[in-house]
């Protein structure tokens, strides 16, 4: 796992076409153009400016060279609430070897140690158990279900919801 960077255009463009059909019951609907390379180039330049903004932490997971998933904090808001929503995804061919765990936990430890957040929050689709237990491993708690959340693969999808409170420190 590592910060997203300009050259990882091409890695996301051949990850995303190479996983269309695994990611399709957890994604939004994808336009023809997000699995170009412009269409990575775009949606990487507009991460890092969100990252610069100090409001998205991206990162890829690679092997070698090869991209094989990506973890992401957005919705990064600070003040009292220091809070962040958590998003991931892996390579069909990776799933099940504790991959996201790993990235999870990871993505946790920066939250709290580097970023000062208190808490994260993420999602997953109801017909999702494999994310769900990714999520509890790494000690999330469900906090509910939300009818209708997010739009994913062209229907409004229930979801359940998760936190983690990373600490219980003062801002500051």
């Amino acid at each position: 796992m590592r910060p997203l960077e300009e050259g990882d255009v091409s890695g996301l463009c051949r990850a995303y076409l190479r996983n269309r059909d695994h990611l399709r019951p957890w994604d939004p609907r994808r336009s023809e153009d997000f699995f170009t390379e412009q269409g990575q180039a775009d949606r990487v330049r507009g991460q890092l400016e969100e990252r610069d903004a100090g409001r998205l932490v991206p990162w890829v997971l690679t092997l070698g060279h090869e991209v094989v998933g990506a973890v992401t904090l957005s919705n990064v808001v600070l003040g009292p609430f220091r809070s962040a929503n958590l998003g991931y995804w892996v390579d069909a061919e990776r799933v099940g070897r504790g991959l996201a765990t790993g990235a999870v936990r990871a993505a946790c430890q920066v939250a709290d140690g580097q970023l000062g957040l208190h808490r994260i929050e993420a999602g997953a689709v109801l017909a999702n158990p494999a994310s769900q237990r990714v999520l509890v491993k790494c000690g999330f708690d469900v906090i509910g279900t939300a009818s209708k959340y997010l739009h994913i693969d062209g229907e409004w999808r229930d979801h359940v919801l998760f936190q983690k409170i990373l600490h219980g420190r003062s801002p500051g």
